[in-house]
């Protein structure tokens, strides 16, 4: 018998969950508040570079505009377009060598504005809105939203908004139908109960006090208070990014507070961590890159996503400032260069088990999470990582004491999700997704694990440094 335990305990993959280890639960407990007092901080992408920018330097790291040459151990950054950022620690090998890079993503699903957004029914005033990324439309609405972004006016002034997170600023809603009213809505699909022409937001109801009479008194009086505060008129809405994000502040959750509630979570929680690992890389034998970008949840397009070829253009001004550029040169560092993707995974949710292939899910509190591929059903849209590669991932995690999972997401055919490390394998790179299991992901309030969140930081750091 004890021979059989033994053979088990040698051969079966042993699972368990982080807080059992032997961890120091009050780093993780210090850390994941950094990571909050982040979150709140920071919910829209503008808001993520404008953060990181200040922590990069505050840390030493500088623009890599103002410097004209690099060196091993230099710390620089690229910004682009304020919408998303690059860092890099550069390395003491030929960076013909390859990098180590790590690229997650900063924005996250929402309710923009339309380009001619404010209008008035029956003495209500209401903003028009087209919903970004993949969302559940039904939870978006009777929630607590805040206001965030930039106008740009017709003199080209940038103007900023941000309404809605401070305790005494209003927030704004977008109102459902009452239960004694919604039978007919009540028969309809979830996905169709609400439509994305119905997400419109409740702004104000006072008319705009005259003698005269004139119609759209209401909305009159928005555009009166919004150019009193911000100087603008009703057609600068034509050139502005106006995002309204869940003014829900994020929290620990639960009794022990062993979790984190909070919008954003897809991807900020990669986002944050790899920018938190990468300050602890100091002369690393190869160079570390930090990539943050934009345009994610709608499929990495336009000039600030990573189908960009502004990365490309980060990486050439590297290397016109360190051992100087060729044709191919480009090419030759890709084919030598490790990547983890990191994003976000949906974990396991004893809620609704029949989604899930348990064997091969993640698990609140278990570690970071490994996924060789991602894409639906036949892998369709998947990088799918070589075995060597995850034999070098999995190596380097286990002698360096960081939990980890394997894992899909959801039964086959049932669902599934992309990232960006599919653009980042077409320039030859070999790349995994590599991140934090999430629950209720692209909700308007999302749950994560702070072991997971300490672990994911942890696997980052030893990725960044390994040789």
């Amino acid at each position: 018998m004890e021979h059989t335990k033994n053979l088990k305990e040698k051969l079966f993959r042993k699972k368990q969950n982080g807080w059992e280890m032997n961890i120091d639960k009050e780093e993780i407990q210090n850390f994941s508040k950094e990571y909050i007092s982040f979150l709140n901080k920071a919910k829209t992408e503008r808001e993520c570079v404008k953060e990181f920018t200040k922590i990069l330097d505050e840390n030493g790291f500088q623009n890599i505009k103002n410097k004209e040459n690099l060196k091993a151990g230099d710390k620089i950054y690229y910004i682009n377009r304020q919408k998303n950022i690059y860092a890099a620690v550069i390395g003491q090998e030929d960076l013909k060598n390859g990098f180590n890079i790590i690229g997650a993503h900063i924005d996250s699903p929402r309710l923009d504005l339309k380009p001619n957004p404010l209008y008035e029914s029956e003495d209500l005033a209401l903003f028009k809105t087209h919903y970004y990324g993949g969302i559940k439309k039904y939870q978006w609405v009777n929630i607590p939203l805040s206001m965030h972004g930039v106008i740009v006016t017709k003199d080209n002034q940038k103007i900023e908004i941000n309404i809605g997170e401070k305790d005494d600023e209003p927030i704004f809603t977008i109102a459902d139908l009452l239960p004694h009213l919604s039978k007919q809505q009540d028969k309809k699909k979830l996905e169709e109960a609400i439509s994305g022409e119905d997400l419109n937001i409740l702004v104000g109801s006072i008319p705009y006090e005259t003698d005269e009479e004139i119609s759209e008194k209401v909305k009159l009086n928005i555009l009166n208070i919004l150019n009193k505060k911000y100087g603008i008129v009703e057609r600068d809405f034509v050139s502005s990014e106006i995002e309204f994000t869940p003014a829900m502040k994020a929290k620990s959750l639960g009794f022990d507070q062993s979790l984190v509630a909070g919008y954003g979570q897809d991807d900020r929680v990669c986002a944050y961590t790899s920018i938190r690992a990468l300050l602890n890389v100091n002369n690393p034998k190869k160079t570390a890159i930090c990539l943050l970008a934009d345009k994610e949840e709608i499929g990495s397009m336009g000039n600030t996503g990573m189908s960009s070829r502004t990365f490309e253009y980060f990486i050439n001004e590297i290397l016109n400032k360190t051992i100087g550029n060729k044709p191919g040169l480009l090419d030759e560092i890709f084919q030598n260069t490790k990547v983890l993707s990191a994003d976000v995974t949906g974990a396991y949710n004893p809620n609704y088990p029949s989604t899930y292939e348990k064997n091969n899910e993640s698990y609140i509190g278990y570690g970071i999470s490994i996924i060789k591929y991602t894409g639906s059903a036949s892998k369709g849209g998947a990088s799918d990582a070589n075995a060597e590669y995850v034999g070098y991932i999995r190596n380097l995690f286990e002698k360096n004491n960081i939990a980890y999972q394997n894992s899909e997401m959801g039964k086959i055919g049932i669902g599934g999700g992309g990232t960006i490390a599919y653009i980042l394998a077409d320039k030859g790179t070999d790349v995994i997704d590599c991140g934090v299991p999430v629950l209720s992901m692209h909700s308007p309030y999302e749950i994560t694990s702070k072991f997971d969140i300490y672990n994911a930081y942890k696997a980052y750091e030893v990725f960044y440094k390994d040789e």
